[in-house]
């Protein structure tokens, strides 16, 4: 594993594969990190045709420094800004997947020249109103009075704080314009139970310059890796480009 260093001296782990350009960097999604199905295909696919390829864990997940606990939005953003800038050169199509597609829109505001192109796959967009939304009253009063609460799932259980809704918030892109004049595609399964398929049609509307496309898979859910779902993405990215 390789590590960057940012400016808090805090380490954040990657791994990178040679090849041509475009390069391509995946972002991974809540309490998750840079080992999935999806992103080693997508690295599989990227080594088959000799691009390169960036992979890496924000803070607080996977093997980069820190506790969930302790990061916000803000935070995963810049993790992202930070591989970008010290570890890829030229175009870049960024994959994002469940909030890492939140990320990767905010990531392609900041660095509109370096991103060529973007795939989100089940786009998670300003989820922090529908997370709280979901919570128990039990969860709800902790924050309000402890300032953060253990919140568990069928798969997870980690700590939410008070400062992440606040900062959710604040990164909030659904009520604004996004410019972005370059390939742009979304994956959705229609048995997401984790997020809604309006997510996706939201981020089209909010969407200008360049037209977007969704691709609504019928058997799908969330995690968007069958096998049918993997070859989706590989051919969002065939797509992505020859659209370049």
């Amino acid at each position: 594993m390789s590590y960057i260093i940012n400016k808090l001296n805090q380490k954040i782990a990657y791994k990178y594969t040679k090849g041509c350009s475009p390069g391509i960097v995946f972002v991974h999604g809540l309490n998750s990190d840079m080992q999935g199905l999806k992103v080693k295909s997508i690295e599989k696919y990227a080594k088959k045709n000799k691009l390169r390829f960036l992979r890496f864990d924000c803070r607080g997940h996977g093997q980069s420094f820190g506790r969930f606990e302790d990061f916000v939005i803000s935070d995963w953003k810049q993790d992202l800004l930070d591989v970008i800038d010290k570890l890829t050169n030229g175009p870049q199509i960024l994959i994002g997947s469940s909030m890492g597609a939140w990320l990767m829109i905010l990531a392609a505001n900041a660095r509109p020249k370096k991103i060529a192109g973007l795939i989100g796959l089940s786009a998670a967009a300003d989820f922090g109103y529908s997370l709280h939304k979901s919570l128990s009253l039990k969860n709800k009063n902790e924050i309000k009075n402890k300032g953060f609460t253990r919140y568990s799932s069928r798969e997870f259980s980690y700590i939410l704080t008070k400062k992440f809704f606040i900062n959710a918030k604040k990164n909030n892109i659904l009520g604004k314009p996004f410019r972005f004049k370059k390939p742009f595609i979304l994956i959705h399964g229609i048995k997401d139970k984790v997020v809604s398929d309006v997510i996706p049609k939201k981020i089209m509307e909010i969407t200008t310059g360049n037209d977007v496309q969704i691709h609504f898979l019928k058997s799908s859910d969330h995690r968007l890796s069958s096998k049918k779902d993997l070859l989706t993405i590989n051919n969002a990215i065939n797509s992505v480009l020859s659209a370049i």
